[in-house]
């Protein structure tokens, strides 16, 4: 069979399994989820074992170290992934909730039923713990899932489609409702787009590139997560041991994902109390910091930020930092070379904050807080599937809600169009 008709043949698979799993009640949808975690936790070292073949091929690549961290499975994560499943198993789920009922004057009620949007195509790149996100939320909401992962990727990702298969048959899911394309080749990736009125959504998870790829040759809907370039703001008004522990946990706790500090910006009158100490931080981490006069002026031996850095998603232990003349300055800069992704402002001047809040537009705005901390999981949706960076229909992490759509619903006793 030739890729196109491979990818055809899951689609229509997957299409089935949409039409049966709409139907599937909210308690075998929650039995599924608790057996898939069950499987996961009890499979882990058949999962590792399976990883450390992609990990392997990475290392012999010289992949960077940020995206080796983002491929490994171990222990923890995979029971990560168990623990998100049961609580996905635990939230309410949003199929057939009915919303905004009113009476017309002629009596009709009109209002709107929450239903699953149908066949959904996930297309990532590296992290295999997607592939379990994106199931079981998928699931969750009445969706079937077209998974395609990345080639980096290809042993872990097909272990853990096995195992939450499997568990979720065996509680009477369809069998199209999880369906997995481990096929490499980009052509894959083309033929899933086309297929236009058989899939019904495509969510692209990885890098800029592949976003866009996805986006310029889709026939279906998108759903874009463009590249995280995340400020922490630290006004002149915050608490500086606050603020050099969120700054340091937004950089370092975990560099390689999207909601990691790229820039940080220090208001100008705490700049000489704040920055000395934070950057010998930074170093002791091994943080390679780049930063403006003013930044080098108070922390000699900072390699000069050039203007191309400020729109970057390092996605590794380097830093952009700049010393600005005041909250405007910061918003600016943050509105020139953000990504609409996550920014935080550290202060204790509550209308600072409020206007911060306003005047960012960004799909998670914080105060006093980690830009890390924009994930579903942390928003208390359960696992998510992404975070949208766009404005339509999804913005910010993506939980259950966000993979369901709605349809208008009456109920009349014989009403008539005069």
């Amino acid at each position: 069979m030739d890729i196109k008709a491979f990818v055809l043949e899951k689609a229509l698979e997957a299409r089935e399994g949409a039409r049966s799993l709409a139907r599937a009640s909210t308690l075998r949808k929650n039995r599924a989820l608790v057996r898939m975690a069950e499987a996961l936790s009890d499979g882990a070292g058949v999962l590792i074992f399976e990883n450390e073949k992609d990990l392997g091929y990475a290392r012999d690549k010289g992949l960077s170290k940020a995206l080796i961290d983002r491929l490994a499975l171990t222990e923890k994560r995979i029971e990560e992934m168990s623990r998100g499943l049961v609580e996905i198993s635990q939230l309410p789920d949003p199929v057939g909730e009915v919303t905004r009922m009113r009476q017309r004057p002629n009596g009709m009620s009109v209002g709107r039923m929450r239903v699953p949007i149908g066949s959904i195509g996930i297309i990532y790149e590296a992290r295999p713990n997607v592939t379990a996100d994106a199931t079981s939320l998928c699931l969750k909401a009445g969706n079937a899932v077209i998974l395609r992962g990345g080639s980096e990727a290809i042993h872990s990702n097909r272990a853990i489609v096995s195992v939450l298969k499997e568990a979720a048959q065996a509680e009477g899911i369809h069998e199209g409702a999880i369906t997995f394309i481990d096929i490499p080749d980009r052509e894959a990736v083309m033929e899933m787009l086309k297929l236009e009125g058989i899939i019904d959504l495509i969510i692209p998870r990885g890098g800029e590139g592949l976003i866009r790829t996805v986006t310029e040759n889709s026939r279906i809907p998108v759903l874009k997560h463009y590249k995280g370039v995340c400020h922490v703001f630290v006004d002149r008004d915050a608490d500086l041991g606050m603020a050099e522990e969120i700054c340091f946990n937004a950089k370092v706790q975990r560099p390689g994902t999207c909601n990691a500090m790229e820039t940080l910006l220090v208001d100008g009158p705490v700049a000489e109390r704040f920055l000395p100490a934070m950057l010998k931080r930074f170093g002791g981490a091994g943080v390679s910091l780049k930063g403006c006069a003013k930044t080098a002026a108070l922390y000699p031996g900072v390699a000069a930020v050039q203007e191309e850095d400020f729109h970057r998603e390092y996605l590794d232990l380097v830093l952009n930092v700049k010393v600005v003349s005041d909250m405007g300055e910061a918003m600016e800069h943050i509105a020139r070379y953000g990504s609409a992704h996550s920014d935080a402002i550290v202060t204790m001047n509550y209308e600072r904050a409020m206007r911060f809040l306003r005047e960012v537009d960004s799909s998670a705005v914080l105060v006093n807080a980690s830009t890390r901390l924009n994930d579903g999981y942390q928003f208390g949706l359960g696992a998510e599937i992404g975070i949208s960076t766009d404005k339509i229909h999804a913005r910010g992490p993506m939980g259950l809600e966000e993979l369901t759509c709605t349809k208008f619903i009456v109920f009349g006793n014989g009403q008539l169009r005069e």
